[in-house]
Formats: C-alpha cells, sequence, structure tokens
C-alpha cells in the first residue's frame, strides 16, 4: 500500500502565505497575527486535513514516540477483563525497552474511534497504531487505510486489509475445545460467544458448528454476548433452564466462565458433576474459582509484545508480513469432567 503524504505545518503555512512560526501563533492563541490572517490560516489547515501536534513535536521534526491504542468498550469492562491487562502489560514491556509511551482511550462507537485515529495520525500525535476487535466489513480497515496509518491488526489475515495481521488460530482452538469435551462423552455442548460482529467470534461460531457437525454431536446452542459477567450469567442462565441443557459449556472469556459457574451453584448445579466449564484466555481467575476452571490458554502477555514488535518493525520499514502466534491450548482443571450418566 502506498501511503499519502502527510500534512505538516509547512503546507499549511504555504497554504496560507505565511510562515510556520506564524501558524504555531495563530493555533497557540498568541498575539503576532492579525484577525484575519488567522482565520486564513484556520480555513488553509481545516482544506488539508491538518491539526496541531499538542505536544508540539510537529514543530520539531521528531517523531513521536508514541503508540495509540483505542478499544471501543465499557470502562468498567476493561477494569475487569483479565486479557486486555495482561495485553496491555505485553505492549508496555516493549515499549519502555524504546523509552515509548502508550496512548490509550476509551470510545463509544466505531466512528468515533475513526475519526480519534484520524485526529491523532494528522497532528502527529502517533508513530503508529494497534488495531483490536475486528469486525466482519470492519469500515475502520478503509476508512484508515486511506489516511496511511501504520497500525498493525490484531485479527484474522481475513479482516484486517492491509494492515499487518497478528493472530491466533481461534479456529484450531475452538476445535481442539469441542473434540476434548467429545471425548469425555459430552454430547450436547453450549456456546457463551462475543458479540456476533466481531470477527473471531464469527470464526469460533463456525469452528464450533463445523467440529459438532463432523463429530455427530447434538447441534449445540450459541448465546452472543457483550462479554461481560452479567450477559455470560444470563446466558448461563437460559441454558440451564432448557429442556435440552447442555453437559459442557465453552464460554468465549474468562470473566463468563466465572459467572457462569456462579450461576450453576445458585441453581444447585454441581461442577463438573452435572455440568462441565471451559474458559477462553486463560488467567488467574481461572485458577482461584473452585473447582478450577479449564481453559483454553495462551500467553497473552507475549502475544501483546509481539504485536508491539511488530508495528516498530512496519514503521522502521522491516516488517514482511502476517504473524501468526501460538494457538491458545487446552488447560483441563476442576470444572471439566466425563458428562453425567
Amino acid at each position: 500500500m502506498t501511503s499519502p503524504v502527510r500534512v505538516t505545518i509547512k503546507d499549511v503555512a504555504a497554504r496560507a502565505g505565511v510562515s510556520k512560526g506564524a501558524v504555531s501563533l495563530a493555533f497557540n492563541q498568541k498575539p503576532g497575527v492579525s484577525d484575519a490572517t488567522r482565520k486564513r490560516i484556520f480555513a488553509a489547515a481545516q482544506e488539508l486535513g491538518w491539526a496541531p501536534n499538542q505536544t508540539a513535536r510537529s514543530l520539531s521534526g521528531r517523531r513521536a514516540d508514541i503508540i495509540g491504542l483505542v478499544l471501543c468498550r465499557p470502562a468498567r469492562l476493561l477494569g475487569l477483563e483479565p486479557f486486555y491487562m495482561d495485553f496491555i502489560s505485553g505492549i508496555e514491556s516493549v515499549l519502555a525497552e524504546r523509552s515509548c509511551s502508550l496512548l490509550l482511550r476509551l470510545v463509544h462507537d466505531v466512528d468515533e474511534e475513526i475519526e480519534l485515529y484520524r485526529t491523532w495520525w494528522r497532528s502527529q500525535t502517533i508513530a503508529g497504531a494497534v488495531l483490536v476487535d475486528f469486525r466482519v466489513d470492519d469500515p475502520r480497515v478503509p476508512a484508515l487505510e486511506s489516511i496511511g496509518l501504520p497500525a498493525v491488526a490484531v485479527g484474522h489475515p481475513s479482516l484486517t486489509g492491509s494492515f499487518p495481521a497478528v493472530w491466533t488460530d481461534d479456529a484450531t482452538a475452538t476445535a481442539e475445545a469441542v473434540r476434548y469435551l467429545a471425548a469425555l462423552g459430552h454430547r450436547r455442548l453450549a456456546r457463551v460467544g462475543g458479540p456476533a460482529g466481531f470477527g473471531h467470534s464469527a470464526i469460533r461460531t463456525r469452528a464450533f458448528d463445523a467440529t459438532v457437525r463432523e463429530l455427530g454431536l447434538e447441534q449445540g446452542a450459541q448465546i452472543a454476548t457483550g462479554f461481560d459477567e452479567r450477559e455470560g450469567a444470563r446466558a448461563t442462565r437460559s441454558l440451564l433452564l432448557a429442556k435440552d441443557r447442555p453437559t459442557a459449556i465453552v464460554y468465549d472469556n474468562d470473566i463468563m466462565a466465572v459467572a457462569g459457574a456462579g450461576v450453576a451453584a445458585e441453581m444447585g448445579f454441581v461442577v463438573p458433576d452435572d455440568v462441565s466449564l471451559l474458559a477462553w484466555d486463560d488467567s488467574q481467575l481461572c485458577r482461584i474459582t473452585h473447582p478450577t476452571l479449564s481453559a483454553m490458554s495462551h500467553d497473552v502477555h507475549h502475544f501483546g509484545a509481539e504485536v508491539a514488535r511488530t508495528l516498530f518493525a512496519l514503521t522502521e520499514g522491516n516488517h514482511s508480513g502476517a504473524l501468526q502466534v501460538p494457538t491458545p491450548s487446552l488447560t483441563p482443571r476442576g470444572s471439566t469432567a466425563p458428562a453425567p450418566q
């Protein structure tokens, strides 16, 4: 992909017919330029899509040693979800080696996310970005490709357009989870998944259905959620109240699995004697519950570090393509057992 030329303060000055210093004075609300000149400078900046860098790095000509990460999710959920805490710590471990920083923002929707990245890039606030939570036909791909934002995508390459992808093989891991539970004699499985629009949720959904069919199991229910504990609890309650309730449930994260274990106990079911539970994204939560939770485990800290290294390789012109990190693997613990007879 050929990156568009980045608009600079010099371009704005040329368009407005003034010096770079005059542009700086105008945007910093300093005396030294007339009202008419100030208006001309603002109009030129708007025409070119330029915004001033609040850290003044655009004036010094230095590259901003800041990486941007925007998450479209509630702040409360971010504080509870171990995955992103480990993921961000992995990114930070690499940034610290280079004396760089992470600029993290939470937004309400994708449009706000796109506009924020545009503002950061045009104002030279960030050197590059980490894009997460890819959707099917994600609108961020064409929007951010068009401005030439250097970014690494956390997601399957089929979802990420021309952005270099760092990803795990969710389909293979999902199939392994289903095969493990089938080997324990479970014939009726269910899955409590993430948002239906997320690309990795769709990949896991297809893999779950395909493996269930391949093994000749009963077609299991799959419920899409928002990844939080309340929706995980609600989905578990619905599954356990069903006439054809499952004997094993797979959860797309550990928070929902812990909530599901609580609901099972509340309803009088014994885990794993009556129902087996299997979490995704093994964390400390899985090891402090009773019984401990079986999980599809992977090194999330390492995942975040690889994403950061890939981004630096991209900005330095050394990146060669997508990177697949190790596939999550099964860690059996106390929450899974042979199917009840």
